[in-house]
């Protein structure tokens, strides 16, 4: 595949590798850094950094291979609900929202939701571009649950603005170690990055205001089944407020969770409203995994 792009009024001072997934919109960004480091996407005939600010009359090029998109192997997800304009899924716990980094051929989310687009695409492209393409929101690989994805750039923008205005009602289920009491309340702690672990987080003065309401669904022996509806979105926030109560959900050894064969959190239901003004939920069911920890 080769092709060319002269950078114009419009699109100078975009970043290199932006411009070049908008070139490649069946490409992630991750690959396309790939293909920039490999001199397989160049800037004015010779290698650029990715992160380059273009200028008028800045030429890429590229000679990459269509094929090579077989390297990413194609996966099947469980659909909820499909229509023309969105997807809603139940995402299998270790399956990625979308691909990066090392794992920019790994089968994700987003990988799926180009492999239903393209299919209905007479023209081979697809509707939306770049490696989250189609991705609303994320949930993190150890997470199973409803995920709803967009199959066009203005159903994108209409259901991440709902996200952005807290307009959407998410509840998740999770299993944690003890009793918390009491049995139904509003956790309100900010939470921050953690300066000493970075890939984590805490609860923390300087953080931002973060609240979580839970009801304690199930009692069993040493564990509490528990129904968690987050009034924020802050990256792992669940996990941090329940392990702050010293209730760890359980598998999140990340957060000194008790270990087991997966994360017991799952995204059970998701409320929000559709292309048409058309108000839905959906619902995940709770797999047999939450149903069992802590039964004789």
């Amino acid at each position: 595949m080769h092709k060319k792009l002269t950078i114009d009024e419009d699109t100078r001072g975009k970043r290199f590798d932006v411009a070049a997934t908008e070139m490649l919109p069946m490409l992630s960004r991750a690959y396309v850094h790939v293909l920039i480091a490999g001199k397989r996407i160049l800037l004015n005939g010779e290698q650029q950094k990715a992160g380059y600010k273009l200028r008028v009359g800045d030429v890429i090029t590229t000679d990459f291979d269509a094929s090579e998109i077989d390297q990413i192997a194609d996966i099947d997800l469980p659909i909820l609900y499909e229509d023309d304009n969105v997807l809603v899924i139940n995402k299998p716990e270790g399956v990625i929202s979308h691909s990066r980094g090392r794992y920019w051929n790994e089968p994700s989310v987003a990988s799926f939701i180009r492999q239903k687009t393209h299919l209905k695409t007479a023209t081979g492209s697809y509707p939306i571009a770049g490696e989250r393409a189609g991705i609303v929101h994320r949930l993190d690989r150890a997470t199973s649950g409803v995920m709803i994805c967009a199959k066009n750039a203005e159903t994108l923008s209409l259901l991440q603005k709902q996200f952005s205005e807290r307009k959407v009602k998410k509840t998740y289920m999770a299993v944690v170690k003890g009793h918390m009491k009491p049995a139904e309340a509003i956790i309100d702690m900010p939470i921050e990055r953690n300066p000493k672990a970075p890939s984590t987080f805490r609860v923390g003065a300087n953080g931002k205001q973060s609240q979580t309401k839970y009801t304690v669904v199930e009692s069993r022996e040493d564990y509490d089944l528990v129904k968690l509806e987050p009034v924020t979105g802050r990256t792992h926030q669940l996990r941090v407020h329940l392990t702050h109560q010293k209730h760890p959900i359980v598998g999140d050894t990340l957060y000194n969770g008790e270990p087991a064969d997966r994360l017991l959190l799952h995204a059970f239901s998701l409320e929000i409203t559709l292309p048409g003004n058309e108000r839905k939920t959906f619902e995940a069911p709770l797999p047999e995994a939450f149903k069992t920890v802590g039964k004789s």
